[in-house]
């Protein structure tokens, strides 16, 4: 019997990330940070949208890390043209707007991922990763805002048009799935069984294109289905992190 040959292992190749963010010693504190991790390569780094996006043509990076507070135009921009000069960047923002205003525009803008600044280095370099690999990622709290919103079907704003074919059943469901709530807790709160809760969530998957509760929730905050008040409601779970494949 004759042995297999051994197969070299290839080194993985490191993500090439290119920083945006006007305040140099924030951007030097980044670089510092990002570059201690083997897997991580600052491309290039930037103080502004212009020279970023005469930058990011020609490096190519696998991510663009930007604030959204940034001269001569906004982050919302930037995030809208990224597409044109590099349209395979995925886009993570990283910023200390909370509001769900600047989140929902942020990801309608083409975010990937949405993180504070108030976040650990733990959590900065977990939304990296993910956002990287072709995920979408909210940082902790912004997930716990928004699990803990709470929609009424009165202050329902208009969903886009991959919503519209949603029974008024489905929608309510698909609010409480992107609380946080189980099929059970669900099944309770509206006085139906849990097969119905469980159908009506196979629908909602089929009909939007979805795969998990996480996604639910990711479409929630796109198209306005959660509101910015804090519910007092004790029977929500918040999700900790939330990765959306």
């Amino acid at each position: 019997m004759i042995d297999s040959p051994l197969i070299a292992s290839v080194p993985k190749t490191p993500t090439r990330i290119v920083l945006v963010e006007d305040h140099a010693i924030l951007r030097e504190g980044l670089k510092a940070l990002i570059e201690i991790e083997p897997d991580f390569e600052i491309a290039g780094d930037f103080g502004g949208v212009e020279e970023c996006l005469a930058g990011i043509g020609h490096l190519r990076p696998d991510l663009v890390l930007t604030d959204l507070a940034l001269p001569q135009c906004s982050g919302f921009e930037l995030l809208q043209r990224i597409k044109h000069v590099a349209p395979n960047a995925r886009k993570l923002v990283l910023t200390a707007h909370n509001s769900e205003e600047y989140i929902r525009a942020a990801l309608n803008a083409g975010a990937d991922g949405y993180v504070l600044k108030d976040a650990n280095r733990a959590e900065l370099m977990l939304a990296i990763r993910t956002v990287s690999a072709g995920q979408q990622f909210l940082c902790k709290a912004i997930a716990s805002k928004i699990l803990t919103g709470y929609l009424s079907g009165g202050e329902a704003r208009r969903a886009g048009n991959s919503s519209q074919n949603i029974t008024g059943r489905e929608r309510e469901v698909l609010t409480r799935i992107a609380l946080g709530e189980s099929n059970k807790i669900i099944a309770r709160a509206l006085a139906l069984s849990v097969k119905t809760i469980e159908k009506h969530r196979s629908n909602l998957m089929r009909k939007l294109h979805l795969h998990n509760a996480a996604a639910i929730t990711m479409f929630a905050v796109r198209n306005g289905l959660t509101s910015g008040e804090q519910s007092a409601r004790s029977d929500v779970v918040p999700l900790q992190n939330i990765s959306l494949g």
